[in-house]
């Protein structure tokens, strides 16, 4: 809708849209024969910068005769506030936009367009570590919840022209600014237009988090593993961009999304890149085993105990009896009873403060434990099967990639209590087939060991010193893939 000439006119229906808010500050300067209004929004703007720029004297803006009041106005705050945003509007919904996001609206009477500047209030914490990623060795920034910021954490380690940014709004009330960063001579275009199309498709009243986009933008997709990496750590972003990946970034979200975020980026953390070689490849297997383990060990040990005994040497077998004499549940049951319990003191330690989330731990792990064998109710095997279980799933920090493992290994465990070994296996089966089957960016899951890409098993399992991985994986990158040495 475009905007009324009469200034009054305008300043009233802006109120009643805005419900006649206690946070709306207007007022209207008589020059002459002439009327000049603003009007700004007291919880985002600033009344520092209101009163310092441009209300100061209003009145030297207006001296020159030869131009329109409107055009005078213009021409002196462009030159005068440099380093403010500025802009025409003639539509009621451009003002809404620019008042929520900060901005002072400027009105001259019998002139149906306004002027906004940007006044912007500082609601946004400052640059500080990640609290969802522990930073051993490496760079102690984050992403914050403005987006100016973090494009500028991403800029700041990237000063290439090439490096992207795309923005689009998404949302109909929050229009929230959504970003895709990319590296224009690295990564694939057609990547890149297919997810803008996703992305302007998207059709909701809000966006108040990048975990909205991922999930419109997997909405066909069920799998329980994650195929967007989010992270806060510009570091782990930029080593992204490096290999030809995409970047999105919300506003008013401090975790950027990754694409395509494959298996293995689950299996690698930043600090690899810091460290040398032979240390990195030894943790690596450590996670990969992990991996492993926190899925398949519960239901491994149901399916050899309770059906397959006979895979059990004699004297283990003797000794798990004599554990469990006198406990009066079956195997299956005490283990989903333990990682029950274990789930929901993990659930309780991430809720709770920081100051009694040790306490809890404690707690759990100990007394919990300690009584429910000492009671007769849990024989000591199971304990120390659920606390391996448990302990290897804590070595990722990704609560999408955990709860993934959670929910295959519950699966495992149902498969082996119904079928035993034949269960385990058939589950086992269908678990690699549905990794085999996953695609994120048209990019298999299972990248690049399935299919199998030889040179870039640089920097898979075990990794590379660094002046041998001479180029970017093929499946991210097929264009400039040498990173080392230029485009020879």
């Amino acid at each position: 809708m475009k905007l009324d000439k009469n200034i009054t006119n305008i300043l009233q229906k802006i109120v009643n849209d805005y419900g006649n808010s206690s946070e709306i500050v207007k007022r209207t300067i008589e020059i002459g024969r002439d009327k000049i209004s603003y009007i700004y929004l007291e919880s985002v703007s600033s009344d520092d910068k209101i009163s310092n720029f441009f209300m100061k004297d209003i009145s030297d803006y207006v001296k020159n005769k030869k131009k329109s009041l409107f055009e005078n106005l213009f021409d002196s705050l462009e030159n005068s506030i440099p380093n403010s945003h500025l802009q025409i509007v003639k539509t009621y919904e451009d003002i809404y936009y620019f008042l929520s996001s900060g901005y002072t609206a400027i009105f001259v009477n019998n002139e149906d367009r306004g002027i906004v500047i940007e006044t912007k209030s500082s609601l946004d914490r400052g640059v500080t570590e990640a609290s969802s990623e522990a930073v051993v060795r490496g760079p102690k920034d984050s992403f914050t919840e403005n987006n100016a910021t973090n494009l500028g954490l991403i800029r700041k380690r990237i000063k290439d022209p090439n490096l992207w940014f795309d923005e689009t709004v998404v949302g109909r009330r929050s229009k929230t600014k959504v970003t895709i960063a990319y590296i224009q001579d690295v990564a694939d275009i057609d990547r890149v237009t297919v997810l803008k199309q996703k992305l302007e498709a998207i059709d909701v009243d809000g966006i108040l988090d990048s975990g909205y986009i991922r999930e419109f933008i997997l909405k066909e997709n069920k799998s329980s593993f994650p195929q967007f990496k989010s992270t806060e750590r510009p570091d782990l972003a930029c080593t992204a961009l490096l290999d030809g990946k995409l970047i999105i970034l919300v506003e008013n979200c401090p975790f950027v999304l990754i694409t395509p975020g494959l298996l293995i980026d689950y299996l690698h953390s930043p600090e690899d890149n810091y460290q040398k070689p032979i240390n990195t490849n030894f943790t690596r297997l450590l996670r990969f085993f992990a991996f492993i383990i926190t899925i398949v060990t519960p239901g491994f040990y149901i399916s050899v105990t309770t059906f397959n005994q006979q895979m059990v040497p004699n004297e283990l077998l003797i000794s798990l009896a004599l554990q469990r004499e006198g406990v009066p549940f079956p195997t299956a049951f005490e283990i989903m009873m333990l990682i029950i319990t274990f789930e929901i003191l993990r659930e309780s330690d991430i809720r709770i403060p920081n100051a009694m989330g040790a306490a809890i731990s404690i707690v759990g792990a100990l007394v919990l434990g300690d009584a429910a064998v000492s009671a007769g109710i849990i024989s000591p095997i199971v304990v120390i099967i659920v606390a391996i279980t448990a302990i290897s799933g804590l070595l990722y920090t990704d609560i999408d990639f955990v709860n993934a493992a959670r929910f295959w290994r519950i699966l495992f465990i149902l498969a082996s209590v119904i079928a035993g070994l034949v269960g385990f296996v058939i589950m086992g089966i269908i678990f690699i087939t549905k990794l085999c089957s996953l695609e994120t960016g048209n990019v298999p899951y299972l990248t690049p060991i399935a299919p199998f890409y030889a040179k870039d098993q640089m920097n898979f399992l075990f990794r590379k010193s660094r002046d041998k991985m001479v180029y970017r994986p093929k499946f991210l990158s097929p264009k400039n893939q040498r990173r080392l040495g230029g485009n020879k």
